[in-house]
């Protein structure tokens, strides 16, 4: 008996469509690439650059349940986000029940396509108020507070966190199943314990052994030291994950997304940014820092992100001294001006 045509497209297309990585209904393509929230990070005008260079999916950074349920301008502002940035998460976090059913609520209407629960933020001032990573000491509350969420909200719920509190409770592969089995769509897993901070190697081993377990069903994504495309394949082999999560290796350098897609993809290695394409970018994230936060702040905070646009630039240092101090934009933009002659003139050199 032979088979149409028309039968064979349509297997493809079944296949295809079904190795596609889902958090509810919102498809994300065959191996997506996410920006991780960072706080102080990731803020709308940074977002506007990852997504211009192809990060598939993006959080927020972290709200304070606490803060948007008392109406605290910050928390509120960190709600913004815009339809050129979907899908886009946002991402809460607390210690307490009611505060984070409220949030939830509240954040719903803000018309995210996911909210994301963080269980994984390492920082003091977050960990003794039982939140973040803090309540890795205290599993039975995270399902009961993620629970509460879940059934508090349509949208879809997902969770970052860490692989334990210390190295004697890495229980990671027993949360994911709990966390699955309460509703959760996907799990982000950062390769730390709280203990360890940001110090040492992150560890994906686990995070293999949660994708190897037949009960596991929802997207993991892995989180931890991604750096270069490289690492990023031989890590995508090696745990099986469904996709990468992203975070300081993008600070100062968005392109990191598309080099990774497209060295996934065939091998193909895209070329590094050019000392131009630094000055766009920094001209672009100042110019919509501006325009969210207003002058005097969105100045201020574009400093740290200079010095990370411009790292490992030779001779660059009296023209970063001369930005991370000038208070005027027109300054600013003047010295981009003198950047962008010494490059034409070939008195600065390009990166290799």
């Amino acid at each position: 008996m032979s088979i149409s045509s028309e039968l064979i497209n349509f297997i493809i297309f079944t296949l295809q469509f079904n190795k596609l990585v889902k958090i509810g209904q919102i498809s994300l393509g065959e191996f997506p690439i996410l920006l991780a929230p960072m706080e102080d990070i990731s803020d709308p005008p940074f977002r506007a650059l990852c997504k211009k260079h192809g990060a598939d999916l993006m959080y927020t950074e972290f709200i304070s349940s606490e803060g948007l349920i008392r109406d605290a301008k910050k928390s509120i502002q960190k709600l913004d986000i815009y339809d050129y940035e979907r899908p886009i998460g946002i991402q809460m976090f607390g210690g307490e029940e009611d505060a984070m059913v409220q949030s939830a609520q509240i954040i719903e209407k803000a018309n995210p396509d996911i909210i994301d629960i963080n269980y994984g933020c390492p920082v003091q001032k977050v960990v003794c108020k039982m939140a973040g990573a803090g309540i890795l000491q205290d599993i039975n509350k995270m399902i009961r507070l993620t629970d509460q969420v879940v059934k508090a909200t349509n949208k879809p719920v997902t969770v970052k966190t860490r692989l334990g509190w210390d190295e004697q409770t890495k229980n990671i592969v027993e949360v994911a199943e709990r966390l699955q089995d309460i509703g959760i769509q996907a799990l982000s897993i950062h390769g730390r314990t709280r203990k360890q901070m940001y110090k040492g190697e992150a560890d994906w081993t686990l995070m293999a052994e949660i994708k190897n377990n037949p009960r596991i069903h929802i997207p993991i994504f892995g989180n931890g030291d991604i750096d270069s495309p490289q690492k990023a394949l031989e890590y995508k082999n090696r745990y099986g994950i469904d996709g990468i999560m992203i975070g300081r290796a993008a600070i100062g350098y968005p392109w990191i997304f598309n080099q990774v897609k497209a060295f996934l993809k065939d091998g193909t290695i895209l070329p590094h940014p050019t000392i131009a394409d630094r000055i766009e970018a920094m001209k672009i994230h100042l110019e919509k820092s501006i325009e969210w936060k207003g002058e005097r702040v969105g100045i201020n905070e574009m400093r740290p992100h200079y010095t990370n646009y411009l790292k490992g630039i030779p001779h660059i240092k009296p023209y970063r001294a001369r930005i991370v101090t000038s208070l005027d934009v027109n300054e600013i933009h003047s010295i981009f001006a003198e950047m962008s002659e010494e490059v034409e003139k070939g008195n600065m050199v390009e990166l290799v």
